[in-house]
This record gives C-alpha cells, structure tokens and sequence, in this order.
C-alpha cells in the first residue's frame, strides 16, 4: 500500500485488482478487492466478530455501514434485508466503486455505495453497522460518531466493533458519557480480542 492509508480519499497505490472467495449470510461468494483498501485479501478478524454477534438487520428502512471497505459489511445486509436501503459509507473511491461492483456481481440493487456528503440530510437509520476506521485518530473517530449516531431512528442500533487493543473499552466509556441522553450503551459480545458495542437511540417514555 505505500503511503496509502485505506482511510486515504484516492489511494496513489496500485489497484491491483483481485478476487476472492468469502462467506457472507452464510452463502459462499466470490468478490472483488484491491490494493489500498482496508483487508483486501479476507474478512478481517474483527468485521467477522462483528457479523457473527449482531442481529438479522431490520426488514425496512435505511441501514448505515460506516467505512464500508469492500463492502462485507454492506453487502452482508443487502443480502439478509433485501427490502432495504443500505448505505455504504465511505471516502476511500476504490473502496466505493469495489462496494458497487460486487454489489451488482450479486445482484443487489438496494446498496448505495457513496461518500458521506452524498448521504441525504433527512435520512435516519434503522440500524448502522460498522468496524470503524480506529487508525484515524481520536478526535476524527469521536466526529464520525458523532454525526452518524443521532441519525439513528428510534428503537435502532448501532452496532461497532473495536479491538480490545485499540481502545475498545475507553471508546464504549466516551459514548456512554457523550449519548448519555436518549441512548443505552452496552458490550454486547467479545471475541477474538475484539468487543461489539451496541448503541441504542431509545424511544419517546411510555
């Protein structure tokens, strides 16, 4: 990858195009990656993790993956929620265009693979999955947080996936003390040194 992050807008590296063979839903799928994004070559570890302890995403509605890379996460929900909308976030270009490639390899026409700016403003989510971009930094993790969970409809979760050894912990402290009103925050799995925190934008009291 070079000087390339997979959080870089337009990777200088090679493309070098590739395919691969994953398991998403439970179906074996061959995809397509490349150079300058994150885990080109599998399902990282802690997508895995993710995928592995959360829900059957909601049946309607618009669905949020953040960083969506390649599109495992995106796809995934396409796949098991195919009356939704899923939008997949990110601004790494290669990352967005191997989202809408492997996108229509699978014949789902319900993922919109787009830069962050290009979600609409009124749009709030049923659910939002992510393995978040940790490498970033502090303060521009806690913005990407802090734009997209109060877009959260009622009643939604979001769940986030963070190594242990990258912060795990201290990031589920700082989003229970900055959503501490109208939201529960809780780990609700561990897994090969990865935690899964849900947060949920709770409804109006009874």
């Amino acid at each position: 990858m070079g000087s390339d992050h997979y959080f870089t807008a337009t990777p200088a590296s090679p493309e070098n195009l590739r395919t691969i063979r994953v398991t998403l839903s439970g179906r074996d799928v061959e995809v397509v990656t490349a150079g300058g994004v994150f885990s080109p070559d599998h399902v990282d570890t802690g997508t895995s993790v993710l995928l592995s302890n959360t829900p059957l995403p909601p049946q309607g509605g618009n669905l949020l993956d953040i960083g969506c890379g390649w599109g495992p996460i995106a796809l995934s929900m396409a796949l098991e929620s195919p009356h939704t909308t899923v939008w997949a976030v990110d601004v790494n270009e290669r990352a967005l265009d191997l989202t809408r490639r492997n996108a229509d390899a699978l014949g789902l026409t319900n993922v919109n693979a787009v830069t962050p700016e290009d979600v609409p403003d009124h749009i709030a989510f049923r659910a939002i999955r992510s393995n978040p971009p940790i490498r970033v930094g502090k303060d521009q993790l806690h913005g990407l947080l802090e734009t997209w969970i109060p877009r959260l409809d009622e009643r939604s979760d979001a769940h986030l996936v963070v190594s242990r050894n990258l912060g795990s912990d201290s990031l589920q402290r700082w989003l229970a003390s900055t959503f501490d009103r109208g939201f529960s925050v809780h780990r609700v799995a561990t897994g090969r040194g990865f935690r899964v925190i849900k947060v949920r934008r709770l409804g109006p009291p009874a």
